[in-house]
């Protein structure tokens, strides 16, 4: 139980810098039972490559600050896509154009709209 804890933990702390940082469309992602590689999956924007890595920098330091730990950064010389590997959170910083060409939210979230389309055709359906 307690790394769940420690993911939820981060994944607060994450979003909150992301929200200070002006990251838009911000969107989190359970993962737990889905992949090994972390319990949650967070993506968000920036408006351009200084802003993708302005947001990734101070993610960085705000989660060291609460106690978190970055494990390892990807993407930061260019800066369409940054990767930052929180252990039990992944985080994705896309510049839009990049982050709608790579859809990882709707791969990840495969579930959740098929779900949504099922109940909208049930409530469609005559005599329901």
């Amino acid at each position: 139980m307690r790394r769940q804890i420690a993911a939820n933990d981060a994944l607060t702390a994450i979003l909150s810098s992301l929200d200070d940082s002006k990251a838009e469309d911000i969107v989190s992602i359970d993962i737990a039972g889905k992949s090994a590689l972390a319990d949650y999956m967070v993506v968000a924007s920036g408006r351009s490559q200084r802003h993708v890595s302005a947001i990734a920098e101070h993610l960085s330091r705000d989660l060291t600050l609460a106690g978190g730990r970055v494990a390892r950064v990807e993407g930061v010389p260019h800066c369409d896509w940054v990767l930052l590997d929180a252990g039990d959170v992944i985080v994705h910083i896309f510049r839009p154009e990049v982050r709608s060409f790579y859809n990882l939210e709707k791969m990840w979230s495969a579930d959740e709209p098929q779900a949504a389309t099922a109940a909208a055709k049930a409530r469609d359906l005559p005599g329901t």
